[in-house]
């Protein structure tokens, strides 16, 4: 699961992020402060799950949980609060829990546990539907209809999508998030905010500047890990 914070205490996020990410279950953490970083980070986090402080600096987070409810396939919302007057509210948005400050580790996995059971129940086919479905890619002259699991990796550059096979590459006007949403989350991840790699195809893990990693892949492709998808990565991976 990937899991977005969003409060603007950072004692809180801090130790909310410290308690998240000791869950086996959770693959990706990432933080926000305001409910403009947190719609530009689930842009690239795509999360899973949301925790969700109430009060933000000049902002409710009934506002954000709104805009969040509008998407067409919403991440679930955990209210984390001091206040404890806003649960009808809370759940009026469909959030799916409320665990009021300071945290307790307990509750925080119990909220977890149901998130993760709630997935599991709605994608107990998935994996099996998706190995049998063809992905159509809108070329500028005809649809071509690929297999994803032969995707090596994809990569955005100048807002142009290329996804690269082994013996083909195609280009389309169409963002890393589009393909992302078509893909299986259990084979493929976003290693960089430009790139998603088909874990199957990695070769090679090689530690590189500044705390990232460079991926080898099996057509001898580098591609990037940035800071923020590293410990992701790691538990995919189980380094």
């Amino acid at each position: 699961m990937n899991v977005l914070i969003v409060d603007d205490e950072p004692l809180a996020r801090e130790e909310l992020r410290f308690i998240v990410a000791e869950d086996d279950r959770v693959t990706f953490v990432d933080t926000a402060e305001s409910i403009d970083e947190a719609l530009e980070k689930m842009l690239d986090v795509k999360p899973t799950v949301i925790f969700l402080d109430i009060h933000l600096t000049n902002e409710s987070g009934f506002d954000l949980a709104k805009k969040i409810q509008r998407l067409q396939n919403p991440p679930k919302i955990i209210f984390a609060t001091a206040y404890d007057n806003h649960a009808l509210e809370a759940f009026q948005v469909d959030a799916i829990g409320y665990i009021l400050k300071p945290f307790d580790d307990q509750r925080i996995y119990a909220a977890l546990t149901k998130v993760y059971q709630q997935l599991q129940t709605s994608s107990d086919t998935t994996t099996q539907e998706l190995e049998n479905l063809r992905i159509a890619l809108p070329l500028s002259d005809r649809i071509v209809m690929i297999d994803p699991t032969q995707i090596l990796f994809a990569s955005v550059e100048n807002s142009q999508l290329t996804i690269v096979l082994p013996k083909q590459n195609y280009q389309l006007n169409e963002s890393l998030n589009w393909l992302e949403q078509r893909l299986d989350t259990h084979q493929f991840m976003r290693t960089h905010r430009s790139f998603i790699v088909n874990l199957n195809k990695i070769t090679e893990i090689q530690p590189w500047f500044n705390h990232t990693y460079q991926l080898t892949l099996t057509n001898n492709a580098k591609i990037p890990v940035s800071r923020s998808f590293v410990p992701s990565l790691k538990k995919r991976v189980q380094l």
